[in-house]
């Protein structure tokens, strides 16, 4: 009886939920639980053509001019890769990385490291953001000192002015490496469909899991001149957020999540969010 009752936590609300990559799955996860899944696409990941950056990141690592880099995530670090494979072949570029401090974010480009097996110094506890790194950091100041080192921070989607300015203000000399970066989907139409039943008051709970979907929520809204009929309508929706980071970027937009999972997984946020929700109703 009590797994019947999880496992139809939704009871048939509209679940709204603005992955890309991972819509489908996420679809299901939604059904599983009772939900009725609405996925609207918010994100479409755009490798940089010509990524000057990366190759002038891979000119230094080459010439001995880093002594830290850092890695944000496990797309980032495998594209990294193949951005650096174009001018040095992939074991030479790993031979490299063997010879600086190594850090990573949490277990997405902690396991890509571990499978080249380039040894990490320190790696960032959950929930994985920014604080996380450089407290892990200053706990590692022994062994990963970062006053007059020249570090390297592969980043990913948008830049983390907090951490940059974190590491600047621990002496580190701080070197950006972006990656990827992310752009609207080519076909906007699903995400302007959710936002007018947003409005409507058609969908009853929203996931989030990247703050890149509220940005690019809001920025379509704003096209759509409905930002404040979005945020008033938000302010009376339940919202989950898959982790803190994700949480602050809603808290720029004003919006405060009804929570967050107990670790920062796509399959905890669906099935704590469907209980948390349950709950709310009772």
């Amino acid at each position: 009886m009590e797994q019947r009752k999880i496992q139809t936590g939704f009871s048939g609300l509209r679940v709204l939920s603005l992955e890309s990559r991972r819509g489908p799955e996420m679809a299901k996860l939604i059904a599983s639980y009772g939900g009725q899944a609405i996925v609207a696409p918010s994100m479409r990941e755009v490798p940089l053509e010509t990524n000057t950056e990366a190759l002038a990141f891979a000119k230094s690592l080459f010439a001995g001019e880093f002594d830290v880099v850092i890695f944000l995530t496990g797309v980032g670090t495998r594209a990294l890769a193949r951005v650096v494979e174009t001018i040095h072949p992939l074991d030479e570029y790993l031979e490299q990385l063997r010879k600086v401090v190594v850090v990573a974010r949490g277990p997405k480009p902690l396991a890509v490291l571990r499978e080249w097996n380039v040894p990490v110094e320190v790696a960032a506890p959950e929930p994985n953001t920014w604080r996380e790194v450089l407290r892990a950091l200053d706990e590692n100041s022994a062994t990963a000192p970062l006053a007059g080192k020249r570090v390297a921070v592969q980043e990913y989607g948008v830049s983390n002015a907090e951490l940059l300015n974190g590491l600047a203000k621990r002496g580190a000399k701080v070197t950006s490496v972006p990656v990827y970066e992310w752009a609207l989907p080519e076909d906007t139409a699903p995400l302007r469909a959710a936002i007018t039943a947003i409005a409507k008051n058609e969908i009853d709970i929203i996931l989030f899991t990247t703050g890149t979907q509220a940005d690019h929520l809001f920025k379509i809204a704003a096209e759509m001149k409905q930002e404040d009929t979005l945020r008033a309508a938000l302010s009376k929706i339940f919202i989950a957020s898959i982790g803190p980071t994700t949480s602050e970027r809603l808290r720029e937009h004003a919006i405060e999540p009804n929570m967050e999972p107990s670790h920062p997984k796509m399959g905890f946020l669906v099935s704590e969010a469907a209980e948390a929700s349950r709950r709310a109703r009772m």
